[in-house]
């Protein structure tokens, strides 16, 4: 008798390490399923925006239209408008506005103004190509230079774009476009002016550069 007790105790002994291991494996699969899981989110989470980023980069020129629309008439009136960020310039009257965190939008059918303001060092002409590539759709710069301004000197941009598609129609059409990038006091403003490919706005455009100033 105290031999087989002895043996069923030695059994016991024996098979509780191997209930614990069973217990420690399950830890370490949980703890591997979980480190997989987190690492697919990531993934899942990056892959939209860069897909995205190459659709942009590969999508095609849309034609432009004939007689297109989004000339601002020689007649139209311009009024000064100060934002909160700290600058102002001359848009014109009518325009329906959007305020947003960073800036504002000046938009009227095709036609369309945007300011948005960051923290930042002034840039170069290449890094703001890059930045316009990157960041809208079919872009082909027609120039990049640096600029003189009453706001001081400035990034000059001229580029064409296709537009983001119509929501309703999936519609795209392109467009012409401005950009000056004005820098002060680790701030940069990006000033964008936009309209159908073939549109006659370049004196507008320019009066209205000139009137960008910090405040």
């Amino acid at each position: 008798m105290p031999e087989l007790l002895g043996t069923i105790a030695y059994r016991t002994k024996t098979r509780l390490p191997a209930a614990g291991a069973d217990d420690s494996i399950r830890h370490v699969n949980r703890v591997k399923d979980m480190i997989t899981r987190r690492a697919f989110g990531v993934i899942a989470f990056a892959l939209p925006a860069v897909m995205a980023a190459r659709l942009a980069a590969a999508e095609t020129p849309v034609k432009a239209e004939k007689n297109p629309p989004g000339d601002i008439p020689d007649d139209q009136v311009f009024i000064a408008y100060a934002s909160p960020l700290g600058f102002a310039l001359k848009v014109p009257e009518g325009w329906a506005r959007t305020d947003r965190a960073d800036g504002v939008v000046f938009a009227d059918k095709y036609g369309r103004i945007e300011v948005s303001v960051t923290m930042g060092e002034p840039q170069t002409p290449q890094t703001a190509i890059d930045a316009v590539k990157a960041s809208l759709r079919a872009v082909e710069i027609k120039k990049a230079e640096s600029t003189d301004r009453p706001a001081g000197r400035a990034i000059y941009i001229a580029f064409d774009s296709n537009s983001e598609p119509n929501a309703v129609t999936n519609k795209q059409i392109r467009l012409e476009n401005d950009r000056y990038l004005f820098a002060k006091d680790g701030k940069v403003a990006s000033v964008t002016f936009s309209a159908p490919k073939g549109a006659d706005n370049a004196d507008q455009w320019l009066m209205m550069s000139k009137s960008f100033l910090w405040r």
